[in-house]
């Protein structure tokens, strides 16, 4: 990388990192914490307020996109980041259930994903983006291990709304982080006719991938309903659930130095085969495990399976999406994409909040596998660009 792409990249990293640390901070713990408030006893609304958050942000995902295509990508991470802070201080004041659906629903809508993408894509060269989109989902990676180390503790000493003031700060810090470090964006989009919708909504090279995201995004949600409890029924308290998850995810990080030898090679196909092949199997272990009380060491290794099927499909798929869109359209591209992840983060809390009350773990788990299975199929045939074709 260039000077100026290493800034960008880790500019642009850095802004992931605070807002999804802040995201991932409640998450281990919102399970259970909730249940606590006034409306806890009941699992799909607390389903539904940890997933209400990827539906509204999914409402908002491509308006900002193609905003970003046309006024710029940092004004309108700013402004995202801005709706992010006040829906987590909105979350923070919370009194019970309902009222933290409203402030998840809040920090939704700033959504901001489609628009730091973008810019991460307008200022890296081809040849380098799967690096640099793979170093963002490496930060974002990053803390969701540390999320898991920090949030038991955390949630102990200032309870959930503690956590959400924690969240709205760093959301500030994601905006100094644009206002000072982030290099400038091409001058480029006042000038340039706004990409549209029916562009790149069913495009023929991007809509797998489109599908992809969301049922990644379902599946994570929804295994996080089902595996805190699996952890405590092996023996392991909640305070030290990060015991187990982060040797999962630091070792997983060793799998990505391969996707980048695969890609040069022209293999990154293959590797995303085997990333949504490796997540299939994943579900089918758990749903097999589950009814059995695993033990902690069996729970270890399908964790680490699980994070480097999915580190290695989050750093592929955005870069995709960047090469195969159309040029004057990567905004709107890549909010459709963010969309459908929004859309999977909502699916997953809320259909696995239903599922485990209909049927428990073994019907949140069934459910998982059937979709990625469909996934598996119908990405089978996941169009490439020339560049990342196999060589002779």
């Amino acid at each position: 990388m260039t000077v100026p792409e290493r800034r960008a990249t880790q500019s642009l990293a850095a802004i992931f990192a605070l807002r999804m640390l802040g995201l991932f901070l409640v998450l281990p713990v919102f399970m259970l914490e909730a249940a606590r408030y006034p409306g806890g006893d009941d699992p799909a609304l607390i389903g539904l307020a940890m997933g209400i958050y990827g539906l509204t942000q999914a409402v908002m995902q491509v308006p900002l996109g193609l905003a970003s295509d046309r006024i710029g990508r940092k004004k309108v991470i700013v402004w995202g980041l801005v709706v992010f802070a006040l829906g987590s201080v909105a979350a923070a004041l919370a009194g019970s259930v309902h009222m933290l659906v409203v402030g998840r629903a809040l920090q939704g809508a700033g959504a901001v994903s489609a628009a730091v993408t973008a810019l991460l894509a307008d200022l890296t060269r081809d040849i380098v983006r799967t690096k640099a989109m793979a170093a963002v989902g490496i930060s974002i990676a990053g803390m969701f291990a540390l999320s898991l180390v920090a949030a038991p503790p955390l949630a102990g000493a200032i309870h959930l709304s503690g956590l959400f003031w924690l969240t709205a700060l760093l959301a500030i810090g994601g905006i100094l982080v644009v206002l000072r470090w982030t290099p400038d964006e091409p001058r480029r989009h006042a000038d340039q006719p706004l990409g549209r919708l029916q562009d790149v909504w069913l495009h023929p090279h991007l809509w797998r991938l489109d599908l992809g995201v969301f049922v990644l995004h379902t599946v994570q949600m929804a295994m996080w309903v089902v595996v805190p409890e699996l952890l405590v029924q092996a023996g392991l308290v909640k305070a030290r659930h990060w015991q187990l998850y982060l040797p999962a995810v630091l070792a997983s990080f060793v799998m990505m130095g391969g996707l980048f030898a695969l890609e040069r090679r022209g293999y990154l196909r293959a590797v995303l085969r085997a990333g949504i092949a490796l997540l299939l199997l994943v579900q089918f272990a758990l749903m097999l495990i589950a009814p059995n009380a695993p033990g902690l060491w069996t729970l270890g290794w399908v964790m680490f399976f699980f994070f480097v099927a999915f580190n290695l499909i989050e750093a592929s798929q955005p870069s995709l999406i960047s090469r195969l869109a159309p040029a004057n359209a990567r905004g709107a591209a890549l909010g459709v994409y963010n969309t459908l992840q929004s859309l999977g983060l909502f699916a997953g809390g809320a259909l696995g909040g239903w599922l485990f009350k209909l049927g428990g773990p073994a019907a949140v788990l069934s459910g998982t596998s059937v979709l990625v299975a469909l996934w598996l199929l119908l990405g089978w045939a996941q169009p490439m660009p020339e560049t990342l074709r196999p060589r002779a």
